[in-house]
């Protein structure tokens, strides 16, 4: 009996925030039970997105996030934080994949085969439900540090550097969510 073929999709959110994590989504759709109207999340509404997560978490075969905290954003950069969050993602999965695809040009270091794709979440729908999986779980993360950080508007723009959010570190400070390593966080330390 031949072994079945697992193929991974890999996205990221959150690359250009000053706030936050990298999160990442891995996810092994299920051939049998295909999912209308995967898109890249940016080109979904909000509104749509909600509605497509638990319509993914529970169609797929297996699915998976990870992520990388601003403290090690800082450390290794975010290209390396970034790469690191989607190995987690793959290595949280129930299934091992047999090959992975990955949004953009950069591959993490995984232990099966990777392709990237750039705007693959736009070509491929096991992307485009990871990036979907990926947006939904960020921003709801942050609309949660809004509460505990009133003020930066992080609820609004999900910690990407707005005027506002820029404006809010200069005259705020930054917090331990901030990455350090960010111009404009760098700015306003000064």
């Amino acid at each position: 009996m031949t072994k079945p073929i697992y193929i991974v999709g890999i996205d990221e959110v959150g690359r250009g925030p000053l706030a936050g994590p990298v999160v990442t989504a891995a996810v092994i759709l299920d051939p049998n039970k295909p999912i209308e109207g995967l898109n890249d999340s940016k080109k979904l509404t909000e509104k749509r997105r909600e509605q497509l997560e638990p319509i993914i978490k529970e169609n797929v075969l297996a699915w998976s996030l990870g992520r990388a905290e601003p403290e090690e954003i800082d450390q290794i950069n975010i290209l390396q934080a970034t790469l690191l969050a989607m190995k987690r993602a793959v290595e949280g999965l129930s299934i091992q994949p047999s090959h992975a695809l990955v949004d953009g040009n950069q591959a993490p270091d995984l232990s099966c085969p990777v392709t990237t794709i750039i705007k693959g979440d736009q070509s491929e729908p096991a992307i485009a439900a990871a990036s979907i999986l990926a947006k939904v779980a960020r921003d709801r993360e942050m609309v949660e540090m809004d509460k505990c950080y009133p003020g930066y508007g992080l609820a609004k723009h999900k910690g990407y550097p707005t005027k506002q959010h820029q404006q809010a570190l200069l005259e705020l400070g930054i917090t331990e969510i901030h990455r350090k390593s960010f111009r404009p966080v760098q700015l306003a330390m000064k």
